[in-house]
């Protein structure tokens, strides 16, 4: 391959894959649920003190994704798990966290909630882990890097990564007045919703680890 068409290559894929990274990633990570929560662990807080918390979130989402995106193909040759059972598993895990959003379940436990109120930082838990990268978004990032061959995906996908970290940073930092505005019957409305969607993209899951079972 020429230079010319190297680089034609690169500029194609870089695309397509940050945006394949986002769209999957988005309705999981779902920057707009956490707000609620984010903001009931931090309302006695100063708005710097907040602001602060929503940006070091963003970062430590960004490092434990992308930590995952480089390292999980080594964890899952270590472990000697094949990617349709990887499929499944996160499908499964992902079901778990789309039907307790439509149920209006807590994404994060009591006890976390109440670990949370006494810590002085809990950027990386537990809104980071478990709440904004766990289990579910960490299988999704696993699963895509696992039919990933060029470096201009991983560089894609790393982008993608980015901007659902920076989601979440402007999730948080702008959603006080937006929650405040439409009201918690409206926010948890659009959490159901998404939580739909998010249980749809589960079944995709399962249901192609099952076909990949089928046709080995």
């Amino acid at each position: 391959m020429n230079a010319p068409h190297a680089l034609g290559h690169f500029l194609r894929t870089l695309p397509h894959s940050a945006a394949a990274t986002f769209l999957a990633l988005f309705p999981i990570v779902d920057p707009f649920g956490g707000i609620p929560i984010f903001f009931s662990l931090t309302s006695s807080w100063t708005p710097k003190d907040r602001n602060r918390t929503a940006l070091k979130t963003g970062v430590w989402v960004f490092i434990i994704l992308v930590t995952f995106l480089f390292f999980g193909r080594f964890v899952l040759y270590f472990f000697g798990i094949s990617l349709p059972v990887l499929k499944i598993a996160g499908g499964l895990i992902v079901a778990n966290t789309a039907w307790g959003m439509v149920t209006s379940h807590a994404r994060i436990t009591p006890e976390e909630s109440h670990e949370a109120q006494e810590k002085e930082d809990i950027s990386l838990t537990p809104l980071a882990m478990p709440l904004m990268s766990g289990p579910g978004a960490i299988g999704v990032v696993m699963a895509l890097a696992a039919h990933v061959d060029s470096s201009a995906s991983y560089l894609g996908m790393v982008i993608g990564i980015a901007a659902i970290a920076l989601s979440v940073f402007l999730f948080f930092l702008m959603g006080g007045p937006l929650v405040r505005r439409l009201g918690p019957s409206a926010v948890g409305a659009i959490n159901k919703i998404f939580g739909f969607l998010i249980l749809a993209i589960a079944v995709q899951l399962v249901a192609d680890g099952i076909a990949d079972f089928s046709s080995t």
